[in-house]
């Protein structure tokens, strides 16, 4: 039966030309993925590379020596929970202050580090930026600052140099310290007075405006 031998031959020759296809397309969907992967991970180490370092706050912990007890056990409550990426990271010499800005002016945010006063413009931005921060854990140093004093911005553009330019002590209605401004400036708020037993009723306010930077230094 020559015609059933034909028949076993082709069929034999139509399973292996499949079975060769098939092996084909298997390696070159396997060396494509692998060469997808090969590029998504080279992509992705350009985009890292590529990108600005987060600003982040210092590695040592603050200076609570001035903090009351119970700001001391609300700061260290508050490192048990997730916070937002620092915003900027605020630097004060005279008092040795090295702090992350945060957004907001929740409890959480305020027993870790500063706030960005909402409806303010963000650290970096033209405006006056508004900062908040305790009385009596991480802004009591301020009543240590005094007009002429310098500070330091860190965002993700730069370090921007500011130099206080004035000191007010407030009621809380009077927002108008965080009226716009013509230049760049930071506002910094606190409750007062730093030692008041109970609710504080006034504001410390430090006004700090930006200082020129030389010529030579700026980027074109």
């Amino acid at each position: 039966m020559a015609w059933l031998r034909r028949f076993e031959l082709l069929a034999w020759t139509a399973g292996i030309l499949l079975v060769a296809v098939w092996g084909a397309a298997y390696v070159h969907k396997s060396v494509l993925s692998r060469r997808d992967l090969a590029r998504f991970e080279t992509a992705s180490r350009t985009r890292v590379a590529s990108s600005p370092a987060r600003v982040l706050p210092g590695e040592a912990p603050p200076d609570k020596t001035l903090w009351s007890k119970e700001r001391v056990r609300a700061y260290e409550e508050s490192l048990k929970q997730k916070s937002s990426d620092p915003l900027a990271v605020l630097r004060i010499p005279k008092i040795g202050l090295e702090v992350a800005v945060l957004d907001g002016t929740d409890d959480l945010t305020l027993n870790r580090a500063v706030g960005h006063i909402q409806d303010t413009p963000k650290p970096g931005e033209n405006g006056n930026v508004g900062i908040a921060g305790h009385r009596d854990g991480i802004f009591r140093g301020l009543k240590d600052v005094v007009r002429g004093d310098t500070m330091e911005l860190e965002t993700m553009s730069g370090k921007e140099a500011y130099r206080v330019d004035d000191i007010w002590i407030v009621n809380p209605e009077d927002i108008h310290v965080l009226d716009p401004t013509p230049g760049r400036a930071l506002t910094l708020v606190a409750c007062y007075p730093f030692y008041f037993v109970g609710s504080a009723p006034k504001r410390y306010i430090v006004r700090a405006v930006a200082q020129e930077r030389p010529a030579a230094s700026r980027v074109p």
